[in-house]
């Protein structure tokens, strides 16, 4: 509303003609024009306004009310928040991934309409998920599936129908073993390679039609942190190209309706990152003890923004052995951690009550007792 014209608030015709007349036509403070700042209306104070506009306090007073007015947000109580929060989720709902306990914990799914990040080392299982979560949503309905079709950007080739189809033939039999019905449901995921940054850019520009033209149930991108690290590396070109796909990508999960899966890979934790988050008031020097107990020094690659664009993040992790789905970040959800195999039918958690973590536990990435995954024809697979 801050953007809304000033022309459309209903101020007296003389006011709004002299508002215009010095080139102030919105609410909000526009600062970067050819690099010269643009002041609007509630970026100044009233005496400054009376200076610019040349006109009276009362005549200012007036006009900052209303338009303080028309841009507030109205206040809203929690029952009507939680009454729209019921009916979005009523007209959006969830993809399950069929792993109970984490659906549980997502009051059904993944949620349709925002990002859910997969992050985690090489070899954890994120490609597996998403090879399952491909699956789960092309299914017909009448198998709880979404019955649609998905679009799935292999950035680093290592989609394999093949492997979804083992998935599908292992969990569905009577379904999979239904003739024509794999070659049907692999007909349902359209597969993107791009080769470069400005491949897959282009590729997303033309995605919103698509969505909508193709039936298409849920968006998956495997991954994004090997286009954006690949061609520029760290810095501001790679922070400004990030903040644009971010930007981007929300809003097709939000124009769609659909869910939209995001893989993210790992890098190595710097000092200085290790006591960036100090909540609890201690001094960096005991934060950089307390981190150098730790087994990990990983972190998600692509940054502090992009973690906060995401609304769900899981962190595929394996600690002594073990492997680990942790519920990193829900809005709707305590952080909870799932053990959990790769098995021939995919990703299967040992049990559905999950741990309850606290503290940088919940968001730490370890590497250890991890080793790669051999299938029962005796190919790798992630």
């Amino acid at each position: 509303m801050a953007n809304k014209l000033i022309n459309q608030m209903g101020l007296p015709k003389s006011i709004a003609n002299v508002f215009a007349a010095r080139n102030i036509t919105t609410a909000k403070a526009t600062f970067y024009s050819n690099l010269k700042q643009i002041y609007e209306a509630l970026s100044l104070t009233e005496f400054e306004l009376m200076e610019v506009l040349d006109v009276s306090l009362a005549d200012v007073t007036s006009a900052i009310a209303r338009i303080s007015e028309i841009t507030c947000p109205p206040y809203q109580t929690a029952l009507t928040l939680m009454e729209q929060r019921v009916q979005k989720e009523h007209m959006g709902g969830h993809l399950p991934t069929r792993l109970k306990g984490l659906d549980n914990a997502l009051c059904g799914g993944i949620p349709f309409g925002v990002l859910t990040e997969l992050v985690g080392p090489a070899g954890i299982g994120k490609t597996q998920l998403c090879l399952k979560l491909a699956l789960l949503a092309s299914l017909p309905t009448a198998y709880g599936g979404l019955g649609g079709r998905v679009i799935y950007i292999d950035v680093e080739s290592k989609f394999s129908s093949k492997r979804m189809i083992e998935m599908g033939s292992k969990s569905f039999p009577d379904m999979f073993h239904t003739k024509g019905m794999a070659q049907e449901m692999a007909g349902r995921i359209l597969v993107l390679q791009p080769a470069s940054l400005s491949e897959f850019t282009e590729s997303l520009q033309q995605l919103k039609i698509s969505l909508l033209q193709n039936q298409v149930k849920l968006l998956i991108i495997d991954s994004m942190a090997a286009l954006i690290s690949g061609e520029y590396g760290q810095g501001p070109a790679r922070q400004y190209l990030l903040g644009w796909h971010i930007s981007f990508i929300k809003s097709l999960a939000e124009f769609s309706r659909i869910p939209v899966v995001v893989t993210n890979q790992v890098r190595s934790q710097t000092r200085d990152e290790a006591c960036q988050y100090s909540f609890q008031g201690q001094s960096r020097e005991k934060a950089v003890e307390d981190h150098t107990g730790y087994d990990s020094h990983l972190v998600a690659a692509l940054g502090i923004h992009w973690a906060h664009a995401v609304t769900i993040r899981l962190v595929l992790d394996s600690k002594s052995g073990k492997r680990f789905i942790k519920l990193a970040k829900s809005p709707i959800s305590p952080p909870l951690a799932f053990p959990y195999n790769i098995t021939s039918s995919g990703i299967t958690l040992l049990n559905d009550d999950g741990i309850e973590l606290s503290g940088p536990e919940i968001n730490s990435i370890h590497c250890q007792g991890h080793s790669d995954i051999i299938n029962f024809e005796g190919e790798r697979f992630q």
